[in-house]
C-alpha cells in the first residue's frame, strides 16, 4: 500500500479535530466561497474560485495549418482589474522568459480570441475555434470581467492575418 498524501493528519482551522485531511477541506481553506455543507461536486470549477483569483489557460498559436499550439497557464489574474491588453502583455512576458518557449519567440502574437470557458461547449477543430467571431478581443482597454472572462476559461492568442488567411482555407498540412 502506497503513500497516500491525503491520509496525513492535520488540523485545519474549520475542522474540529485532527483528522484525515480530504480535498474538501483544502477547497473549502483556501476558497471561502464554498460552505460547510456544500460538496465539492456541487460548486462548478469556474464558480469556485473569485474572479480576482482566477486561472486562464492562454493558447499559444503559431501555425494554423500545421496545428503548433502550446498552452500556457496564468494564476491568479485579477479579471476585473486587468485589461486585454495586459493579458497580452502578460502572455508575451511568459513566452519571453520561461524556458521551453524558444520557438514561440519569434512568433507575430497580436490577436485574443475566446476558445471556451469552463463547462462551456468546445469547437471540433482542434487548434482554434473559427467560428462566432464576435469572440474576438479586439478592444485592449476592456476589462476581461467585461467580457466574461472568469476561472478556468481558455483564450486562444494567436496572428491575426493567419488567422484570416486560415479562415478561408482551413486546411491542415499534416
Amino acid at each position: 500500500m502506497g503513500f497516500n498524501a491525503w491520509m496525513v493528519p492535520r488540523k485545519l482551522s474549520h475542522t474540529p479535530s485532527y483528522r484525515s485531511i480530504t480535498p474538501f477541506d483544502i477547497c473549502a481553506e483556501s476558497h471561502p466561497i464554498m460552505s460547510d455543507e456544500q460538496e465539492p461536486s456541487d460548486v462548478l470549477t469556474n464558480e469556485a474560485v473569485p474572479r480576482t483569483s482566477a486561472t486562464l489557460t492562454i493558447r499559444i498559436v503559431k501555425s494554423f495549418a500545421f496545428r503548433t499550439e502550446k498552452s500556457l497557464v496564468l494564476k491568479d489574474v485579477n479579471c476585473e482589474t486587468t485589461t486585454v491588453g495586459q493579458l497580452k502583455e502578460m502572455a508575451r512576458q511568459a513566452i519571453q522568459t520561461q524556458p521551453g518557449w524558444k520557438p514561440y519567440r519569434n512568433a507575430t502574437l497580436d490577436c485574443m480570441k475566446l476558445y471556451t470557458k469552463a463547462h462551456g461547449a468546445k469547437t471540433t477543430n482542434l487548434i482554434i475555434n473559427l467560428d462566432h467571431d464576435e469572440w474576438i478581443l479586439n478592444d485592449d482597454s476592456k476589462l476581461l470581467a467585461d467580457l466574461g472572462i472568469e476561472n478556468e476559461t481558455e483564450v486562444s492568442f494567436f496572428s491575426r492575418e493567419l488567422y484570416e488567411e486560415f479562415k478561408k482555407h482551413p486546411e491542415t498540412k499534416w
